[in-house]
């Protein structure tokens, strides 16, 4: 069983998908990591995340890069954004992604792009989404929890540019699968959305 879970980035999806993978045993990938490892290799070279060369090179990180907490960072954030827009990077990680969604018995991923091009043949897609101001706030109270000082203007308006990236790309842009179900969680708490999420995929596989 492959199931899906699509979202703008503060939208939730993460936590949602975590709670999925845990309500039914299967094993979580969060695929915005993989991008946001690229971001802070590149980063980490001197390189530039908008030139395709460089952004490449950046897929080459060590494994054990994925535990750092710096991958969390608001400036790791954007810069994953920007290397995700090469067609270059997201063949590299294609396979990887692929292998973690085929194995036995299945699996949950989040990203932007699961139910649309990673795994389009999932059994349950889900799209979760919520306003940008109630995403910078979530981001921003994330923030303020880690100590980091941010003005909450400055977390929207990288949300808005972080949007406009993702939704315009040429490949795999953000966008909800046809047959994906849509959950707008603005309105919700962390338990809220995590129960209408669940709740949606018990539906689905009836």
């Amino acid at each position: 069983m492959i199931i899906a879970v699509d979202g703008p980035t503060a939208s939730g999806k993460g936590t949602i998908a975590k709670a999925i993978a845990a309500r039914f045993g299967l094993p979580h990938l969060d695929t915005g990591l993989l991008y946001r490892a690229v971001g802070y290799q590149v980063m980490a070279d001197g390189g530039d995340p908008d030139d395709p060369a460089d952004a490449l090179a950046g897929c080459n990180f060590r494994s054990d890069l994925l535990r750092s907490s710096a991958l969390r960072s608001e400036e790791t954030g954007g810069y994953a954004s920007r290397v995700s827009a090469h067609p270059e990077v997201r063949n590299a990680l294609y396979e990887r992604q692929r292998a973690f969604a085929e194995q036995p018995g299945g699996a949950v991923l989040d990203g932007r792009d699961i139910g649309t091009v990673i795994a389009p043949e999932a059994d349950v897609k889900l799209f979760i989404t919520a306003s940008v101001h109630e995403r910078a706030r979530r981001r921003w109270l994330e923030m303020q929890g880690r100590e980091i000082d941010i003005p909450l203007a400055d977390i929207e308006r990288d949300i808005v540019a972080r949007d406009a990236r993702d939704i315009n790309r040429k490949d795999a842009p953000l966008r909800a699968a046809e047959d994906a179900l849509v959950i707008d969680t603005t309105s919700l708490d962390k338990e809220q959305a995590t129960k209408a999420a669940i709740e949606a995929v018990e539906a689905a596989l009836r």
